[in-house]
């Protein structure tokens, strides 16, 4: 990282207030940006935070659902405890881990993911925006049939190929899908949120995954070769493999 970005992070009134409030992280009021416009979370709700670390969202769904409600957030790094939030280190994608989540909401149904899930940064903004885009529809492939019908759905994601594609499957699913610019987010940020709203009943009877819709658009596109191979290669030079 250059040191104009430590110096810029260093600065930045949104991670001194995030400190000043007792919040783990900046993104914290993105998560509070987003309900004050939508209000996606309720109080009593159930929310799954996937790609919870350290917890910042998680924090917020806290206060927003209350005693009434649960919180468990799901991440391959250990997230230190937060009062009503239940963590599970592990991948989203392993039924494993899907099965615990599942009995850490104590047999009720989920009515809101959230995911602020990124990329660890390369540098290269075409890698990074590729990556985001395949960890985004991860989530939603192993993520959104745990949602109960009339749930919300909100996540992060780098602008780019394959974004138009991702907000049209999501639309296939969603009553309502907005893309939502924080004003918390750093000024030179390309990220953007998708907050979906009212999961239709009978999204499961799509014969296509998020993943491969994105895929099959971005391949009529000329952007990728989406080959029979496991490997798919794009135009970036960045290799997005197939989940058997």
């Amino acid at each position: 990282m250059s040191n104009r970005w430590f110096s810029e992070h260093r600065s930045d009134p949104w991670r001194r207030k995030a400190r000043q409030e007792g919040y783990r992280a900046r993104s914290a009021f993105k998560l509070k940006e987003i309900q004050e416009k939508f209000t996606p979370i309720r109080h009593g709700d159930t929310v799954l935070d996937v790609g919870c670390a350290p917890g910042g969202w998680s924090q917020v769904a806290c206060e927003l659902v209350g005693n009434e409600g649960i919180v468990v957030g799901v991440d391959l790094q250990t997230t230190s405890p937060i009062e009503g939030a239940y963590f599970i280190v592990g991948d989203i994608q392993d039924k494993v881990t899907q099965d615990a989540t599942l009995e850490a909401f104590q047999g009720r149904v989920i009515n809101t993911i959230i995911s602020d899930i990124s990329p660890d940064i390369s540098g290269r903004y075409d890698i990074d925006q590729a990556i985001s885009i395949d960890l985004v529809t991860m989530v939603c492939d192993f993520s959104l049939p745990l949602l109960n019908p009339g749930g919300a759905f909100i996540t992060k994601v780098f602008q780019g190929p394959g974004l138009d594609a991702l907000v049209r499957a999501l639309k296939r699913r969603f009553s309502k899908v907005h893309r939502f610019s924080p004003i918390s987010s750093r000024n030179a940020s390309s990220e953007i949120y998708l907050v979906c709203k009212n999961l239709k009943p009978h999204h499961g009877a799509l014969v296509q995954t998020v993943g491969d819709e994105i895929l099959n658009s971005l391949a009529k596109d000329g952007i990728v070769d989406n080959s029979e191979d496991e490997e798919i290669i794009t135009k970036t030079g960045f290799s997005v493999h197939r989940r058997n």
